[in-house]
């Protein structure tokens, strides 16, 4: 067995940044750091590793931070560790660190969001309470304390209702109501349940069903001024039980009319929510009445869409982010410039509508055969389990295509769409099972 890498160590005059909770998600975001000439201290908000990033570790990754602190919930304690690095500042890596983030910045006295509104930037219920304050329009929503309130709330509403966890992410414990007695059992299957984060959900919120089109609007602030860095189009089945599916995203060209619409509502978001500072990932519903946020997150987009940023537009939240931390004026400088598409790009993200150990991909030949792919990322590789995919976390695969005609991606997007199904897995046959 190799021994383990040594971990790096600040050498006088290096600058330090401390990041909480990075993992494998914002892992790219942590390495943007140390190639710009920065130590890395590692920072877990909590004692064990949530189990939704369990397993995903790479020994290589490991030997990028200089330091790994550990916070059991004595801020004081945590912060006098943090200060012993001397960091100029401490980064939210992830959506469970946002409030621990803002409140040693604030601690310390670094740049910071500051905790006046740092539940708001957690909580979805509070965050869109805070966004109607500031005179946005939103969709109307119950904080459920009470399974017969909440009936009585949906009878009143008369349409269809979200139910999910104030503090999650993805589509964890996310439930599409179409009756109140759904509801309710969407409620009472939630709340109190262990989250992806292996937390308890303290806490459930119910929303009117947003009629329209998802949009992702991606940003990085400085000082209060936002940078949108890459726009999003989602495109959604309705597969293994689950309604709204996010099947794709598709990149929205700098050009596209409704790409301001967004852009500026996502800054107003900020605003209402006080986030002067960082990387920030809004989802937007554009509704036949204008933008509704369906909720926001006070850190970098998961998904490693920063690389696909990248690859079309020549930018992304990563080095955005290190900009406005290591040389805000420079970012300042360039807020407000126009982006250029380089070239189209669209994830593609699979749906296995079956369950076993996988034998293989049969048509993973056709899919390289496609003239606008770009790579595949497997997430689940011949001989281990192959899970039913419901959420974000039991996806197979994320294909990437780019190309310099829009057109093209498009119809390879479909194409994708059509391979994808049940002769796209090869299952073992003891192991085999379908969902009709």
């Amino acid at each position: 067995m190799n021994p383990p890498a040594p971990r790096p160590s600040a050498t006088a005059g290096t600058r330090t940044v401390v990041m909480v909770d990075v993992y494998a998600p914002t892992m790219r975001l942590a390495r943007a750091f140390v190639d710009a000439g920065c130590a890395v201290v590692r920072l877990r908000s909590t004692p064990e590793i949530p189990s939704v990033y369990q397993g995903h570790a790479d020994p290589a990754d490991e030997a990028l931070f200089t330091d790994t602190v550990v916070h059991h919930g004595d801020v004081t304690l945590t912060a006098k560790a943090v200060a012993e690095h001397s960091p100029i500042a401490v980064v939210t890596g992830g959506e469970l660190g946002v409030e621990l983030a803002d409140r040693l910045s604030e601690e310390l006295g670094l740049t910071s969001n500051g905790t006046a509104g740092s539940a708001a930037r957690r909580d979805k219920y509070r965050q869109v309470e805070a966004v109607r304050a500031a005179g946005l329009p939103t969709a109307r929503q119950l904080l459920v304390t009470d399974p017969d309130e909440l009936a009585d709330w949906h009878r009143a509403l008369g349409s269809r209702v979200v139910v999910k966890p104030v503090r999650s992410a993805g589509n964890d414990g996310v439930a599409f109501c179409d009756t109140p007695e759904e509801s309710v059992a969407a409620y009472r299957a939630v709340a109190g349940a262990c989250n992806i984060f292996s937390l308890r959900n303290e806490a459930v919120v119910a929303q009117e069903y947003l009629a329209g089109t998802e949009y992702v609007v991606n940003t990085v602030s400085r000082d209060g001024r936002h940078r949108p860095t890459d726009v999003w189009r989602y495109t959604k089945i309705s597969a293994n039980g689950v309604r709204d599916r996010i099947s794709g995203a598709v990149l929205v060209s700098p050009a596209a009319p409704e790409r301001d619409v967004l852009v500026r509502y996502a800054a107003d978001v900020l605003d209402a929510l006080d986030v002067r500072h960082g990387p920030a990932h809004h989802e937007i519903m554009l509704t036949a009445d204008g933008p509704r946020l369906v909720e926001v997150g006070v850190r970098l987009c998961g998904a490693d869409t920063a690389a696909q940023a990248l690859l079309a537009l020549g930018e992304s939240q990563v080095e955005r982010t290190v900009q406005a931390y290591l040389d805000p004026a420079g970012f300042l400088t360039d807020v407000d410039a126009p982006q250029q598409i380089h070239r189209h790009v669209a994830m593609a993200f699979l749906t296995s509508p079956v369950t076993g150990v996988l034998r293989g991909y049969p048509l993973l030949d056709h899919v390289r055969r496609l003239e606008s792919l770009h790579e595949i990322h497997i997430g689940v590789h011949p001989g281990q389990h192959l899970p039913l995919t419901v959420d974000d976390t039991t996806e197979p695969m994320m294909i990437v295509l780019a190309h310099p005609r829009p057109e093209v991606v498009e119809r390879d997007l479909a194409s994708v769409g059509w391979l994808d199904g049940h002769g796209f897995y090869d299952l073992e046959p003891e192991a085999f099972g379908v969902v009709a």
